[in-house]
C-alpha cells in the first residue's frame, strides 16, 4: 500500500539538544493552526510520548527499528496518519546514535526507512563558524542525510541573523528559525530522564509558551511545505489471525505508578479481539469485573510504594488470581510490584503482591540498560523454548529473584544475562516488550486470556 503522509522529524545533534522542547512546541503551533497532528517518537522511550500525548490529546507512537522491522514502523506512521493532517516525529539521542557504535535504530535510520525529511536542532550557544562545521559534518556523514533544514537553539534574536547567514553560506542548508531561551518553559530531569508529563502541573502553559515563541521565530509555513513534500509511504499491511470471539478482558494498570505502556501494544491486543479495561493499583480496591488477563506495565512504583502497599485488598486479589493461573505480563515496574517486598526511593521496605519471592531494592547504578534479544530457555506464556523476543531495559532497581526463563543478549555485544520469571501463565521481568513488533507473543497472550476465561477463571 501507499499512503500520503505529510511528515517531518525533529532530530538533534545530541541528547539534551532541545528535541522534546521543539517537538512539543511545534506540535502545539501546528494544532493552533487547526491541523490534526500525529506525534511519534523514535526509539523505545516512554517519557517523551507522554509529553506528546498531553499536547496532542492522543497516544504517541514509538518508531523503533530494533523492536520492529521497517515495514511495521512504516505501517505505524501510515495508520496513525489516517486521522491526521501532519505527522511530527521526535528523534532520539544524537541523530546518528544507534545500537552500540552504529547508526542502527537511530533517528537517521528511522528517517531513512520512512523517507522522512528532517529538521536538525543545533545548539548555537557560545559559537559562531563552528556551528556551520558541525552541521556540514551531519549533512555529509551519510548520503542522503535526509536533513532538509536546521533550527538554531539557544540563540538570541539579535545574534540569529548573522549566524543564519553564516550557516547557509557555508553549508547550503536552509535555517528555518531559532529558539531563544524561554523563561519558565524548562523541562526538568531525574534518574530516568525527563520527569513524566503528569508531574508537570503547568505542562500545557509551558508548551504554549514554546509554541508561541516558535510561531514568532520559525518559518512554520516552510516546515509545512517540507512535510508535505515527503514521498508516499509504502508498506505491506500485516495479516493477523481472526479476532478472538471470546473477547477476553485484559486489565491494564495505568496511574502515576504504572504509566510506561506502548500504545501499539494495546492496539495489538485490541486488534486480536481483546477488550481493555484500565485500573489503578493506587486507587482501585479490585480488578475490573470480568478480568481474565492482567498487564502490569512499567513505571515508578518505588515512588508510590507506601500507597501501593496500603491497598491490601487489590494486592491480595492479584496474588490469588495469579496463583489460580490468570495470564499476566509484568514488566519492570510491574515486575517490582509482584515481589514480596519493594524498597521505596528512601530504602524503606513495603509489602507488595507477594507472587515473587524476595526483595526488590535500589541499586547504586543504572541496571542492564539498552536493547536486548531474549531467547526462551523453556516454554512459557509468550514464547516456546528457543524462540526470540526483542525488548529494552532501563532501571535502577534490582531484584533478588530476577528469573532465568530467558537469556538476554545485548545486540552487537558479547554481554548477556539470565532474566524473566517465565511460566505457562506468567511473564515477569525487567525487560520492556513492544508486542506490536512481537505479534506471536501478543497472540499467545490474548489466546491464553481467552482460554482462562472459558475455563471459568474470569473475576
Amino acid at each position: 500500500m501507499q499512503a500520503v503522509v505529510p511528515r517531518v522529524m525533529v532530530a538533534g545533534t545530541s541528547s539534551g539538544s532541545g528535541k522534546t522542547t521543539v517537538a512539543c512546541g511545534l506540535i502545539y503551533a501546528l494544532m493552533r493552526r487547526g491541523l490534526r497532528v500525529q506525534a511519534c517518537k523514535c526509539g523505545p522511550d516512554y517519557i517523551d510520548p507522554m509529553f506528546h500525548e498531553r499536547v496532542v490529546g492522543a497516544p504517541s507512537r514509538n518508531l523503533d527499528l530494533f523492536l520492529a522491522d521497517e515495514n511495521l514502523v512504516r505501517e505505524q506512521v501510515a495508520v496513525g496518519a489516517q486521522t491526521s493532517d501532519v505527522t511530527v516525529i521526535e528523534g532520539v539521542m544524537g541523530y546518528y546514535d544507534g545500537i552500540a557504535q552504529s547508526a542502527d535504530a537511530s533517528s537517521f535510520d528511522v528517517a531513512r526507512a520512512t523517507n522522512t525529511p528532517v529538521l536538525l536542532v543545533v545548539d548555537g550557544r557560545g559559537r559562531a563558524l563552528s556551528v556551520a562545521a558541525e552541521i556540514l559534518g551531519f549533512l555529509q556523514f551519510r548520503t542522503p542525510s535526509c536533513i532538509e533544514g536546521v533550527l538554531l537553539n539557544g540563540v538570541s534574536a539579535g545574534y540569529y541573523p548573522a549566524l543564519k547567514a553564516t550557516v547557509e553560506r557555508e553549508t547550503g542548508i536552509s535555517v528555518f528559525g531559532y529558539l531563544p531561551h524561554v523563561k519558565d518553559a524548562h523541562f526538568e530531569s531525574r534518574h530516568l530522564g525527563l520527569v513524566s508529563a503528569k508531574e508537570i502541573a503547568d505542562l500545557q502553559h509551558r508548551v504554549h509558551l514554546i509554541g508561541d515563541t516558535l510561531e514568532q521565530c520559525v518559518d512554520i509555513d516552510a516546515l509545512l511545505q517540507i512535510a508535505r513534500s515527503a514521498p508516499y509511504l509504502a508498506y505491506d499491511p500485516r495479516v493477523l489471525p481472526a479476532s478472538c470471539k471470546d473477547a477476553p478482558l485484559i486489565a491494564v494498570a495505568r496511574d502515576a505508578a504504572f504509566d510506561f505502556c506502548y500504545a501499539a501494544t494495546i492496539q495489538m491486543f485490541e486488534e486480536l479481539g481483546a477488550r481493555i479495561a484500565y485500573f489503578s493499583p493506587l486507587e482501585d480496591t479490585a480488578l475490573p469485573e470480568g478480568t481474565s488477563g492482567l498487564y502490569l506495565c512499567g513505571g515508578y512504583p518505588e515512588l508510590h510504594a507506601r500507597r501501593l502497599s496500603e491497598n491490601t485488598s487489590l494486592r491480595v486479589q492479584i496474588r490469588t488470581a495469579l496463583a489460580e493461573g490468570m495470564p499476566a505480563i509484568a514488566e519492570c515496574g510491574g515486575f517490582l510490584y509482584l515481589h514480596e517486598v519493594l524498597e521505596d526511593d528512601s530504602g524503606v521496605p513495603w509489602p507488595m503482591v507477594g507472587v515473587l519471592p524476595g526483595r526488590a531494592y535500589r541499586s547504586s547504578r543504572l541496571g542492564n540498560f539498552g536493547y536486548v534479544e531474549l531467547t526462551a530457555r523453556e516454554d512459557g506464556l509468550l514464547a516456546h523454548k528457543g524462540e526470540h523476543l526483542r525488548a529494552h531495559e532501563f532501571h535502577y532497581w534490582k531484584s533478588e529473584h530476577e528469573g532465568s526463563g530467558y537469556w538476554a543478549q545485548k545486540p552487537q555485544s558479547s554481554r548477556g544475562w539470565d532474566c524473566v520469571v517465565s511460566t505457562p501463565s506468567l511473564h515477569a521481568g525487567f525487560p520492556h516488550l513492544y508486542l506490536y513488533g512481537n505479534p506471536d507473543a501478543a497472540i499467545r497472550f490474548v489466546q491464553a486470556c481467552a482460554a482462562f476465561g472459558r475455563a471459568g477463571g474470569v473475576l
